[in-house]
């Protein structure tokens, strides 16, 4: 039996392309409790100032806002609950060593379904100086008037 990628997004960080460098991305499981994954089927989630820590050798999502589920009466979810990652103990390792060095966060960029499990991708992130920030724009803004030229 063969499994297509069939992936369906459920939220995106678009902040985190504007805010930051990205690179060494890597999808991750997430560990959810039954009224998040219903609400996230419903409602979707929010990535916004999503980022990722590591206690004990283990890997925590904070500040993702999951909303809760209307038919979930007192057994609901916490939105901004604390979630465990599901990586291997080397990414784990890799990626900890990474945030060391001064300046490196691990900030969500995307939440998806994949093959009806929820993946959440994560990248390394070093901040951009106000001056890149202007840069983007301004690219952004010739590109729009580029593509509006054209027409």
């Amino acid at each position: 039996m063969e499994f297509k990628d069939h992936k369906k997004i459920i939220a995106t960080n678009k902040k985190a392309h504007f805010e930051y460098f990205l690179s060494d991305a890597l999808e991750c499981g997430i560990e959810l409790r039954g009224t998040e994954i219903k609400s996230l089927r419903e409602n979707g989630a929010s990535l916004n100032d999503a980022y990722v820590i590591f206690k004990a050798h283990e890997a925590y999502l904070l500040n993702m806002h999951i909303s809760e589920y209307k038919h979930g009466n007192i057994f609901n979810h916490e939105p901004l609950r604390t979630r465990k990652l599901l990586m291997h103990k080397l990414e784990i390792n890799k990626y900890s060593k990474k945030i060391e060095v001064v300046g490196y966060t691990i900030v969500a960029t995307k939440l998806y379904f994949k093959n009806g499990r929820v993946k959440v991708e994560i990248s390394l992130a070093k901040g951009k100086k106000l001056y890149d920030k202007r840069e983007v724009i301004k690219k952004r803004d010739l590109d729009r008037e580029a593509k509006g030229n054209q027409d």
